[in-house]
């Protein structure tokens, strides 16, 4: 049996873009782009932010599953379709073929997170997990794609998912006709290379930056001819492809001017520079353009650009976790450990000097049993809030002075 896994046509270009558009217009949310004024001030370019996090998937991906799934004949949409992915691609396909009456199966990695599994099944698709990521799920689809007859929606090669990627940009350039550049994540290759195409179309002198992650460089190393090496241990999971797709790596080679790598640290800090400066939500692979803006500004500065914020789907418990943790890398929650006396009344001078110096004590614990402390000793384990590193080192030197041993934990970098 003979299973479709892309559209026949070959060449995208702006007229299928285009009409692509038509395809969406009122089915998808036409997202806005909005101006990032203290990301502005904070790396000297002229910031705004495509949203597409407000898409109902919270994702770009709505637009090309859209696009793809339409243009299905009424056989194939009857027998049902198919697609690998860690969340976000399962998500639009599940919901829009639940729209068009189409039956969906989704096959995601088994380590895909636990709230992106549950809306895609929300969504009413069939859920099979399989693989350790997204090559070893998408031979699992293939496969059952084989047995059944479904239709392979690939997440990022195909010309009508690469086509309806594309409208993004038709509607950037349509709200900013005088951007200079933008910052586009890139996986697999499908965003970058569909609005790449649509915006040199229009402006053919026109800048377009990818940005993958440094633990999956696979757009990067293959432009290179370098071997790919990928790590599971990234915040970037959306765009953590081992190989490009084979219809996006020729584009991307054309029309894209580079692809910047940024790392987790900088992934974090841009999870937590949108979530505080513009009140905006939004997961690991979502922020790439923007961790690639803070990790070098200099690059940016003076240009008129636009930020792809291509998602919003971060598990909480992992967006509570990056909170936490850019807090104590700012120095605004600091974990302290301090020897001391084993005698009453001990423990409250140490609060009181800190609630002296404005330092707020979230948590205490008393031990009393560490070899590497006197037995008439303990160690009081303490987190403090304060303002700012200035602020904690300050709090710090008073319980010094005071003639308390301080040492700090988890490495804030403060001293």
């Amino acid at each position: 049996m003979t299973v479709t896994t892309q559209a026949p046509a070959s060449h995208i270009g702006l007229e299928q873009i285009e009409a692509a558009r038509e395809v969406i217009k009122g089915q998808v949310v036409r997202t806005p782009t909005i101006a990032a004024p203290k990301l502005s001030e904070l790396t000297g370019a002229e910031v705004y932010i495509k949203c597409e996090n407000l898409q109902f998937t919270n994702s770009f991906k709505d637009r090309g599953a859209l696009v793809k799934l339409a243009s299905l004949s009424e056989s194939e949409a009857r027998r049902g379709v198919i697609a690998m992915s860690a969340g976000n691609h399962a998500q639009a396909v599940a919901y829009h073929a639940r729209r068009l009456g189409i039956p969906a199966t989704i096959v995601m990695p088994e380590h895909t997170p636990f709230v992106k599994v549950a809306n895609t099944e929300a969504f009413g698709a069939e859920i099979i997990l399989s693989g350790r990521g997204l090559y070893e799920a998408q031979t699992r689809a293939v496969e059952i794609a084989e047995e059944r007859g479904l239709v392979v929606v690939h997440p990022y090669d195909d010309p009508l998912i690469i086509a309806g990627q594309g409208t993004i940009a038709l509607e950037v350039l349509a709200d900013i006709p005088d951007l200079d550049m933008i910052v586009v994540p890139v996986g697999g290759g499908g965003l970058i290379a569909g609005n790449a195409i649509a915006a040199r179309a229009l402006r053919p002198n026109f800048t377009v930056i990818g940005v993958s992650s440094a633990a999956c460089p696979s757009m990067h190393a293959a432009l290179g001819g370098e071997a790919v090496v990928c790590s599971e241990q990234t915040l970037a999971d959306g765009i953590a492809v081992k190989a490009p797709g084979k219809l996006t790596l020729p584009i991307v080679k054309a029309l894209v001017s580079s692809i910047m790598l940024v790392d987790e640290p900088a992934i974090e800090r841009a999870i937590c520079a949108l979530l505080t400066s513009q009140k905006i939500v939004a997961e690991g692979a979502g922020v790439a353009s923007l961790a690639a803006l803070l990790t070098e500004p200099e690059q940016f500065r003076g240009r008129k650009l636009c930020l792809y914020l291509s998602g919003g789907n971060i598990d909480p418990r992992m967006l509570a976790s990056v909170v936490v943790r850019g807090l104590e890398r700012d120095g605004k929650i600091v974990s302290l450990r301090i020897t001391i006396t084993d005698q009453p009344g001990v423990l409250g001078r140490v609060a009181t000097i800190l609630g002296a110096s404005g330092a707020n004590i979230l948590e205490v614990f008393h031990r009393r049993t560490l070899l590497d402390v006197p037995a008439r000793g303990a160690t009081l384990d303490l987190m403090i809030e304060t303002k700012d590193k200035a602020h904690a080192l300050q709090a710090i030197g008073k319980l010094e002075d005071e003639g308390f041993q301080v040492s700090t934990l988890e490495g804030w970098g403060g001293r």
